[in-house]
């Protein structure tokens, strides 16, 4: 069991990254040593989805309207990505701003988070990008997770692309990008770098 400790000085904490590279675990682990509520981003975009159309959401609503785009090149899929996650930000910067305002502290992770999310909210935000650089690394975590699935690679380097993006805008932001392995420390490690600070509060 994990005990709560020395709770953050800041309200939310942003775990971002890219999929499959282990962020879920750490994220839950993380929640827990911080004694705050752990909320999963994909259960916010699920919500919105329900909500809105393809007409009033082209970005969100692509895969379904378009199911060819899962056979696209992976640097495309990349841009898709990263286009979804920018149609969703006024949506994560409300659930945001609602948790600093309370304050009520919380944890969220989730593939579409950025870490320049941070930006505008006075420092009670802070962000790291969980990374995992090797590919068949992430292709053991999707089997883990999804056992008899027949993971393609081609997942992984989806991950790796969206994952190098996240890497970029990270730097931009102050924000910290940690290594998931090794599993044993990876807690210490990405609190640690949270609590070190140095993310700039940019403008919205």
């Amino acid at each position: 069991m994990v005990v709560p400790r020395d709770p953050p000085p800041w309200t939310v904490t942003l775990v971002c990254g890219a999929s499959g590279v282990g962020k879920s675990t750490v994220a839950r682990l993380l929640a827990a040593r911080y004694g705050v509520p752990l909320a999963e981003a994909d259960d916010l975009v699920t919500g919105i989805k329900a909500v809105t159309t393809a007409e009033q959401q082209p970005v969100l609503h692509y895969w379904d309207t378009h199911p060819e785009a899962a056979g696209w090149e992976p640097e495309k899929i990349a841009d898709l990505h990263l286009a979804v996650a920018e149609a969703l930000r006024p949506a994560f910067r409300a659930v945001i701003a609602d948790h600093v305002e309370g304050p009520a502290p919380v944890l969220l992770e989730g593939d579409y988070l950025v870490p320049d999310l941070v930006g505008g909210f006075g420092g009670a935000v802070r962000a790291v990008v969980v990374s995992e650089p090797v590919a068949d690394q992430v292709v053991a975590n999707y089997r883990a997770r999804e056992p008899g699935s027949g993971v393609p690679r081609g997942r992984a380097l989806i991950s790796a692309l969206v994952e190098r993006r996240l890497a970029e805008r990270a730097a931009d932001a102050g924000v910290p990008v940690v290594a998931a392995r090794p599993w044993a420390d990876a807690v210490d490690r990405i609190d640690r770098a949270l609590r070190a600070g140095n993310q700039l509060d940019n403008p919205i």
